[in-house]
């Protein structure tokens, strides 16, 4: 049967997955933001053991909103774990759309009703900082050299078009995170978010882009690290030797990152 057309398909419900590290100061005002800008979503925080009481507030508010919803984890393994963790849990309950978001106020959740609407011509939407009407907000000079270089070095080595492919903001049609291998995925920080736009791409998915601001966060402290950008770097120049290689082999069409179609 003929899958039926994007624009026809449902966006409702609509899941946030916000994963949470010590993040108790920025927990409430990031979902009083979200449900004034969308008051019918819902919001799962999947806190990896906060020693600060984030699980506890995250608790604490969801018994106060049906709306919010929490996952425990009992460790700090990673923000694509959690992720992943938060992908399984909203498609077991049969959500539409599901949506990633950091809890640190960096993503504006006054910019999700652009990135839910531009859903209907696409399966992935990604907030991008580095589209035309995209910008960031107070970040250093060089975490902005940093990640513009992230992502430049990405679409040299995987030959893709995305201008901000290490985007965190971003909205899935259940459709793609059922059929992408979440079993295999093992990149953490931003390099998640760099396996999944590539492997949606492979997968045959559109993916598109919409600006938005990203903005420093306020309170608390980045999770950033060295650990994170060497694994990014590694990961994706095998990612690309390897779609090389396979080019070459007459694998794939010149010029697409879609496999040929099988004869």
């Amino acid at each position: 049967m003929a899958q039926a057309p994007r624009a026809t398909q449902p966006i409702d419900p609509v899941l946030v997955v916000i994963p949470t590290y010590n993040e108790r100061d920025n927990l409430g005002p990031i979902l009083r933001r979200l449900h004034a800008s969308l008051p019918a979503v819902h919001a799962l925080v999947v806190d990896d053991g906060s020693p600060d009481g984030t699980g506890e507030l995250a608790d604490r508010l969801a018994a106060e909103d049906d709306r919010i919803h929490v996952l425990h984890r009992t460790e700090k393994a990673g923000l694509g774990a959690a992720y992943v963790a938060g992908f399984r849990w909203g498609l077991v309950r049969d959500y539409h759309t599901i949506v990633e978001m950091d809890a640190d106020g960096s993503h504006a959740p006054e910019d999700l009703p652009r990135i839910l609407d531009a859903l209907g011509d696409a399966d992935l939407v990604l907030g991008s900082r580095y589209v035309p009407g995209g910008s960031v907000v107070n970040w250093p000079k060089r975490r902005e050299i940093l990640s513009r270089g992230a992502g430049l070095y990405s679409r040299l080595s995987l030959g893709v078009k995305i201008r901000d492919i290490t985007a965190g903001f971003r909205a899935y049609r259940r459709a793609v995170l059922e059929k992408l291998p979440l079993d295999e995925i093992a990149s953490h920080g931003y390099c998640f978010q760099i396996d999944l736009a590539w492997r949606a791409l492979r997968a045959g998915f559109e993916v598109v882009e919409v600006p938005i601001t990203f903005t420093e966060r306020e309170i608390g402290v980045s999770k950033m690290s060295g650990s994170i950008i060497v694994e990014a770097m590694l990961r994706v120049g095998l990612w690309g030797a390897q779609h090389r290689c396979a080019q070459l082999r007459g694998l794939l069409r010149p010029g697409s990152a879609k496999p040929k179609p099988k004869p």
